[in-house]
């Protein structure tokens, strides 16, 4: 009996660090984008293919995924999805050019999906039925808290020069700690708390091959026998609305969309971020607390009106005020592009300073630092905007009205990503999919 409190302490770590780097590597891109848009000049194709690469991984992953869990077990499978996040986080740090930047995303998108896949179920066999909902809740609150973690990190490293970089490069912390607690852990069920369980179950006959594990198909899942077709349509439904509210997008383009409503300066609107992160870990926290005696039902009910008043109080917002797209679309040429660098055709070797921003009046330049022997010189000109400029006007009209509607904008997503949590958080997580 000795063994058990190590293992729950340990499940509850591993279940808390996949969590945890899994909201990190979803809401990362939010704040990295900013800046890799200035160094890379990335059009808007490129940015959303960029921000997408990482479902295209995940994809892959939700495809294969179950084919490798059973293959390889499911500890395996989790160990082997660290290395390819950190594989894939050093592509991302050392990246110097688009291509290396997808190759980087997709192979963390791969190991993120395989992760989440495993780990609940891994964990889910290690412990007794009574712990298996908290460490499951943990994973969910992981999450939150992984994405709160990059956005405050995202904060402090706004006005590094590389600090998109060190942004990527973060996501190897808790991938590494999950495999050294999964290094200490059980490779499957057997003799654990689980397992014992199903001894008296099975008149002590746990141990037989192949015993409590029948076998079945995908067509299982249609039959009316158990209402098994009710319910696959029904979480089939849950799934595909879940990522039809946007709530995703949100999280990729947090700082973009704060940037365009008003908070000009990248600084402003990624520590807009910060707050959104912290309102959603403590709607997750509460939602956990609340799942249980409100009910499921009431709250996805209650929870998706709040996302629809919300996110129509969202778009009332937008109406009103001049979106200004700032840096999110800037239309570079091929001639004017950091990857005519000869040090930006690949992986980082050596490269040299990024541009220099220099604004004056309404216009934006981007120079190339002086190197021995050579001058500044200006790249291009770029109409900018006031978005990277601190010091000109916010917009047209009223200031105090401008603000005002800027802070309803934060509010309103606020309740959203609130409303979120509670109707399809602690429950009813899709394990290909963010929360």
């Amino acid at each position: 009996m000795g063994h058990r409190p190590p293992v729950l302490l340990l499940c509850a770590s591993v279940s808390l660090l996949g969590g945890l780097t899994f909201g990190y590597e979803l809401a990362v891109i939010s704040g990295a984008l900013l800046p890799l848009q200035l160094d890379f000049g990335l059009s808007c194709l490129e940015q959303e293919l960029l921000v997408g690469s990482l479902l295209l991984g995940a994809l892959l992953a939700s495809l294969v995924g179950g084919f490798l869990i059973d293959c390889y077990g499911r500890r395996r499978a989790i160990l082997g999805s660290n290395v390819v996040l950190l594989a894939g986080s050093l592509i991302l740090g050392l990246a110097g050019s688009l291509p290396w930047l997808l190759l980087g995303r997709s192979s963390v998108g791969f190991a993120i999906s395989l992760s989440s896949m495993a780990c609940c179920i891994y964990v889910s066999e290690l412990v007794g039925p009574r712990q298996r909902g908290v460490l499951v809740s943990l994973y969910e609150v992981g999450i939150t808290v992984g994405i709160l973690f990059s956005y405050a990190l995202n904060y402090v490293l706004a006005g590094s020069p590389w600090g998109w970089r060190h942004m990527f490069g973060w996501a190897a912390a808790p991938a590494l700690l999950q495999s050294l607690g999964l290094l200490l852990l059980p490779a499957d069920a057997q003799g654990t708390a689980a397992h014992q369980d199903l001894i008296p179950l099975q008149g002590g006959e746990a141990s037989k091959p192949g015993l409590g594990k029948p076998r079945y198909t995908f067509l299982d899942l249609f039959k009316t026998l158990d209402s098994m077709r009710s319910r696959t349509v029904v979480g089939l439904g849950l799934v595909l609305f879940q990522q039809l509210t946007g709530q995703p997008n949100v999280l990729y383009y947090a700082s973009t969309i704060f940037s365009s409503v008003g908070f000009h300066g990248g600084s402003s609107a990624v520590l807009a971020s910060v707050g959104l992160g912290t309102v959603k870990v403590a709607a997750t926290l509460t939602a956990t607390g609340l799942v249980d005696r409100a009910g499921r039902r009431a709250l996805l009910l209650s929870g998706c009106a709040l996302m629809a008043l919300s996110v129509s109080g969202i778009g009332l917002v937008s109406f009103a005020v001049s979106l200004d797209s700032g840096p999110s679309c800037l239309a570079t040429s091929n001639a004017t592009r950091q990857v005519d660098l000869p040090q930006s055709s690949g992986l980082l070797k050596g490269s040299s300073p990024p541009p220099v921003l220099r604004t004056g009046g309404d216009q934006g330049q981007l120079v190339l630092p002086a190197t021995e022997g050579t001058k500044p010189h200006p790249v291009t000109t770029v109409s900018l905007g006031p978005a990277l400029n601190a010091a000109s006007p916010v917009s047209p009209g009223p200031i105090l009205e401008h603000t005002l509607l800027c802070w309803s904008a934060l509010v309103c997503m606020m309740v959203y990503v609130s409303a979120f949590s509670f109707g399809f958080g602690p429950g009813r997580r899709d394990l290909a999919g963010p929360q």
